[in-house]
């Protein structure tokens, strides 16, 4: 089935726009509420938001729909997307909601919805909604006397964050070292100072004041540039940047160098090896992953497994073959022993665990490897099927034996944008360049065409 709804992570578009209009909002929590109805139990959905102008929107028309249904719903407010992962689970709720847009402007907003185990769905289950959404579901919403009821849920932010703490060590504080913490104006930003805070960190906010229109605006994990000066300014240990949803993180170190997801997941998997933690015999990450990561790994007896890209795809890899450290270089990790999907501030708390552990500063500690250089470009491209035409498979081809062994060809639509991502990588920085913009030439001689 195609899908005209849902991408690689829940629904995405421009708000009040197809599909991030209320109405279809109202026809997910419909279709939602319908095929999680099971049995004769009081139903329960909970809904949380990141700080989004449109997420007020969005969300009284996902109210309207889940409690048509016949569910009570919970609403959560801005709270990250793993709180509302491990909300879900810990309400005993059959669904949970999270509206965001992840690291996307504020005027685009999302859907992600999560399983009564806090997952997030599978294709399947995803397909099966989908095709509820356009129906007429009249017949199968709720009687007048059952329509669900809406409460505003008090306090369990800070649940969240107490669980978020647990999985620190406990005879550990961060006492000593101070840490900058760019929320991204996002869903984080009483929770990450807070956490961070409590556990004994001389912790400095930036980008912590949201306005529904300043979300991932020129800070958080996709522009740490703020970050790193301010880990500059005040001299702090390092900095850790999130995402709009904090479903994400990046590192920067005392010498204000940005670290990614592949080098925080080998950080955190030597030591979880080192601890016979590591499960599973080594990592799951994507396709993206740096080739580096991969030999750093080899090189240590592990296994890099990769997935196609989006965590939820790496997420149940993790489940299905017993891993319990995997990610994406985005900065999406995951650590299956403490949550059900990416949580930047458990992965956060996990590296400076490391550093504390260490005694040795951030950029000694942070780098496990030496990237292979990777160049990725993005060729804005909407409508047709550009990868099937033989002029552009050419190029991919020719790519792929100059490369040889020693480097990676990889091409895919984003799931979130209409643009197709080229990405290459090997030993000789020269080579892939040439290889990304050979096939991003043969892409955009296509659409010149069309």
């Amino acid at each position: 089935m195609t899908r005209k709804y849902f991408g690689t992570d829940g629904i995405r578009g421009a708000a009040n726009a197809f599909p991030m209009t209320p109405e279809i909002a109202m026809k997910v929590g419909m279709a939602a509420g319908v095929a999680f109805r099971r049995g004769g139990h009081r139903h329960r959905a909970v809904i949380g938001k990141d700080t989004r102008l449109s997420g007020y929107m969005l969300e009284n028309a996902m109210v309207a729909g889940f409690t048509a249904a016949g569910m009570d719903v919970f609403l959560l407010g801005p709270v990250p997307t793993p709180a509302v992962a491990m909300l879900t689970r810990t309400l005993r709720a059959d669904i949970g909601v999270m509206i965001s847009a992840s690291h996307n402007p504020f005027y685009d907003n999302g859907i992600k919805l999560f399983g009564p185990d806090g997952y997030k769905l599978s294709d399947e289950i995803e397909l099966k909604i989908e095709s509820m959404i356009d129906k007429d579901l009249s017949g199968r919403m709720s009687r007048s006397e059952a329509i669900g009821r809406a409460h505003r849920v008090e306090g369990d932010l800070y649940r969240y964050i107490e669980v978020a703490k647990r999985t620190f060590p406990r005879d550990m504080t961060l006492s000593g070292m101070r840490v900058v913490v760019d929320c991204a104006n996002g869903a984080a930003y009483k929770a990450a100072p807070s956490a961070l805070w409590e556990l004994g960190a001389d912790v400095v906010n930036i980008n912590n004041e949201p306005n529904g229109l300043n979300i991932n605006l020129n800070c958080g994990s996709t522009n740490p540039t703020a970050l790193s000066k301010k880990v500059h300014e005040v001299r702090a240990d390092l900095g850790v940047a999130l995402d709009g949803d904090a479903d994400r993180v990046l590192i920067v170190d005392e010498k204000g160098v940005l670290v990614d997801g592949d080098q925080l997941m080998a950080m955190i998997a030597e030591q979880w090896h080192k601890e016979e933690r590591l499960l599973g015999g080594g990592v799951v990450a994507t396709v993206m992953s740096n080739l580096g990561f991969e030999r750093f790994l080899n090189g240590r007896g592990l296994d890099l497994v990769r997935t196609k890209v989006g965590d939820r795809y790496v997420v149940e890899h993790m489940r299905e073959h017993g891993y319990n450290v995997g990610g994406e270089q985005s900065g999406h990790i995951v650590l299956k022993d403490y949550s059900t999907t990416g949580d930047g501030l458990i992965s956060a708390l996990q590296v400076l665990a490391c550093i504390k552990a260490s005694g040795r500063p951030a950029s000694e500690v942070c780098k496990k490897f030496e990237p292979v250089p990777q160049v990725l470009k993005n060729v804005r491209f909407k409508g047709g099927a550009p990868l099937e035409d033989d002029h552009v498979q050419e190029a991919i081809e020719e790519g792929r034996e100059r490369l040889g062994d020693s480097g990676r060809v990889v091409i895919r639509p984003s799931g979130t944008e209409p643009v197709i991502r080229v990405m290459a990588e090997g030993d000789d920085r020269g080579t892939v360049e040439a290889v990304v913009d050979d096939i991003v030439s043969a892409i955009a001689d296509l659409k010149t065409a069309a």
